[in-house]
């Protein structure tokens, strides 16, 4: 861990909220934001004098197309905190993320500052502080369904890197970046762990594929 990593007693009790379809944070990830709503710009200005952090929650499925000022949530989502930030002129943030631990929300807490904030539960997710151990990802199977996946989508790899990364940076990096449905980020950001997730991944990649070669996705 590095000095700007919180251990777990260090987490807080409740967090700022910013519910985003079809985004997926990890623990360990890092995730590139563009923040201009008011309310959200007060988010990141209060987080930026506190801890900095905040959770990225998906709005879940049964409200994510309707015009609703308050949304339901699904109930897990992660915690990030902000590494780096810059102010543009026209007003906006442009910041990256570090994923640091899921979480489960409990209760909604009213704000007077427009965004939304959670009393959340940290225990089901403690180990998220660490990088997994003696975890058997199937590299060859993932990486071959990653390629045929990225072809027939017409997205560019630097494949190089990623016969190279570790695993957890591998399974990662593809499931946050991939641009799949609401509910398939939100089923791997619930996986147990690296292996489970990277089965998953696998399966939910090499179908996409399969998807597109029968003309059945456009």
């Amino acid at each position: 861990m590095t000095a700007f990593d919180p251990e777990f007693e260090d987490l807080p009790a409740s967090l700022p909220i910013f519910p985003l379809t079809g985004v997926l944070l990890l623990p360990r990830g890092r995730l590139p934001l563009n923040i201009f709503e008011p309310r959200y710009l007060n988010m990141i200005s209060d987080s930026l004098g506190g801890n900095r952090m905040f959770g990225m929650v998906q709005p879940s499925e049964a409200n994510a197309e309707q015009d609703n000022e308050a949304p339901a949530l699904y109930q897990t989502g992660c915690a990030g905190r902000i590494t780096h930030f810059e102010e543009t002129k026209d007003n906006r943030f442009i910041l990256s993320l570090k994923g640091v631990c899921r979480f489960q929300s409990v209760e909604e807490i009213p704000t007077t500052r427009g965004y939304r904030r959670c009393a959340v539960d940290w225990a089901p997710f403690r180990n998220d502080l660490q990088p997994p151990e003696g975890v058997s990802v199937d590299r060859d199977r993932l990486v071959t369904a990653v390629r045929r996946y990225f072809s027939k989508k017409g997205l560019e790899a630097n494949w190089e890197a990623i016969e190279k990364a570790n695993d957890e940076f591998l399974v990662t990096s593809i499931a946050m970046l991939c641009p799949f449905d609401p509910s398939e980020k939100q089923a791997l950001l619930e996986a147990p762990g690296l292996e489970s997730r990277s089965e998953l991944l696998t399966t939910i990649v090499e179908m996409a594929a399969l998807d597109q070669t029968d003309g059945i996705r456009q």
